[in-house]
């Protein structure tokens, strides 16, 4: 294994690159692998235009033909507003410059809005796959609110070349169920215009966070959105990582079994990260984690962390975006082949 791997996980290091889960085994899943289309995609009700977008989301960047996706999402000039995301860094207000970092950071696809990707569409959309995100939660409003909204039509999407479609579902919120609704009505009209989708499964509840923990981020909770993402027939699961477990018990809603706590989770962040690949039908859909927000030096140790866990955990990838463009674009190139490094590794094994 590549010394500096073990180097940048520090004192997890044996923890994490050690570890062998306990609750749901390896030989259950279904892995990433140079066959994954194939095997996971043909004998579904995809159509062939589908799969062929999906093949070419595998088949680009630094990790073509394994199974793992690198994808670098830039849509944070909505979700967080443009001063917060670019102000940093403020070469990336230009849309080009977002698609060449993926291009030149090596990632399978580069994740944006309609207004990006559509400027630079006709230039670059045959030379790396556009995922378009389809919505979107502005912060213009005030006070602010927290609810996914329609910025453009699939058909536009399907238009200007793109590869697949994304959207987020804020699930637990009280505008869950239109989202719901709305996200499975564009997903069947991509399916029909054989674009792919990529589900953002994201939870928003204020009482979700409580004095003693942010369940925002806990194993239970976030398998159940991924179960609820892979039924709206996403084609690739994105989910922040897991940092905690027992939103259900602590939060005292819902259903749960005590079989999850006792038996198929550990406080293992790789266990953990298990339950939620386990929630995208053990894996036939893949699961990538958000790289998270930029928090300066940390943050090539952090992305690292990230990959292991997921990696380790059976998932496909790592979706990593404001760490890589809130810093100099050779720093941000770096950090996106770090964490490509570690599909890479074959000594980074699955627990």
């Amino acid at each position: 294994m590549s010394g500096w791997i073990r180097e940048l996980l520090g004192g997890e290091a044996d923890s994490l690159l050690r570890y062998e889960c306990k609750g749901i085994p390896k030989q259950s899943l279904h892995l990433p692998g140079p066959d994954y289309v194939d095997r996971i995609f043909i004998p579904s009700d995809r159509n062939q235009r589908v799969i062929n977008n999906l093949a070419r989301l595998h088949s680009g960047g630094r990790l073509a033909s394994t199974g793992y996706v690198s994808i670098l999402p830039i849509d944070q000039g909505i979700e967080h507003s443009a001063a917060a995301s670019f102000a940093p860094n403020p070469l990336y207000f230009d849309p080009e410059n977002i698609v060449k970092l993926a291009i030149e950071g090596g990632c399978n696809a580069v994740a944006s809005t309609f207004g990006v990707l559509g400027a630079v569409a006709r230039k670059y959309a045959h030379k790396i796959p556009f995922i378009v995100k389809i919505n979107h939660n502005e912060l213009l409003t005030y006070p602010n609110s927290y609810k996914q909204i329609m910025f453009g039509v699939v058909d536009c999407a399907a238009e200007m070349g793109a590869a697949a479609i994304g959207a987020t579902i804020y699930f637990g919120s009280d505008d869950a169920h239109r989202e719901i609704i709305e996200v499975a009505q564009a997903f069947e009209r991509a399916h029909e215009l054989g674009l792919g989708t990529v589900l953002w499964c994201y939870l928003r509840n204020n009482a979700f966070k409580t004095d003693k923990a942010d369940f925002h981020t806990a194993a239970d909770l976030t398998g159940q959105a991924n179960h609820l993402g892979v039924t709206l027939r996403a084609d690739v699961i994105k989910q922040k990582l897991p940092t905690n477990n027992g939103g259900y018990t602590a939060l005292k809603f819902g259903k749960t079994s005590p079989l999850v706590y006792e038996k198929l989770t550990t406080d293992n962040p790789i266990e953990l990260c298990r339950w939620q690949v386990a929630n995208c039908y053990m894996g036939r859909i893949g699961l990538i984690n958000s790289g998270g927000e930029s928090k300066g030096q940390g943050d090539f140790a952090e992305a690292v962390r990230t990959a292991v866990i997921n990696k380790r955990a059976g998932g496909m990838g790592l979706i990593s975006g404001r760490k890589a463009f809130q810093r100099p674009m050779a720093e941000g190139i770096k950090l996106l082949h770090q964490i490509q490094d570690v599909y890479l590794d074959p000594q980074v094994t699955v627990a």
